[in-house]
């Protein structure tokens, strides 16, 4: 199983592949379709409009879906706006945390070039540990 690192560098390659191709000024529907097309080629294993259970204090309070579900562990949202604001991410993040999943991208397809952010679940991610860079003396 690859790691979440090279599972997000992988899905956001496809994203890069599908901007690349298409270029901006699609509807979402568009992007969503090529994206499913691109996962589907580079062998990746997701759910497209995955409808995800959303509690509150242990009591279901409704459903929301998920634009992709990537190997069952990255959550995957896209945007074809201008710009990705800060409203998307926070978004994104509250996703995550409805749906109890550590780990997410938020990719923008509108832009003139490919924007995306990994967003994390701060209650799932916290105990992982950080990669450590050394500092040059």
């Amino acid at each position: 199983m690859k790691s979440i690192d090279e599972l997000t560098h992988k899905i956001i390659g496809c994203a890069m592949q599908v901007h690349n191709t298409l270029g901006n000024g699609f509807q979402e529907v568009i992007y969503q379709r090529a994206l499913a097309v691109e996962f589907e080629y580079q062998g990746l294993f997701f759910e497209r409009e995955k409808e995800m259970e959303i509690f509150y204090r242990g009591r279901n309070i409704g459903t929301r879906r998920v634009d992709f579900l990537v190997e069952q562990s990255v959550m995957v949202e896209w945007k074809a706006v201008e710009k990705i604001e800060n409203s998307h991410k926070a978004q994104a993040i509250n996703y995550l945390e409805a749906y109890g999943l550590a780990d997410g991208l938020l990719i923008n397809f509108g832009g003139l070039s490919l924007e995306f952010k990994r967003v994390f679940n701060k209650n799932l991610v916290s105990a992982r540990p950080h990669p450590v860079h050394p500092v040059n003396p």
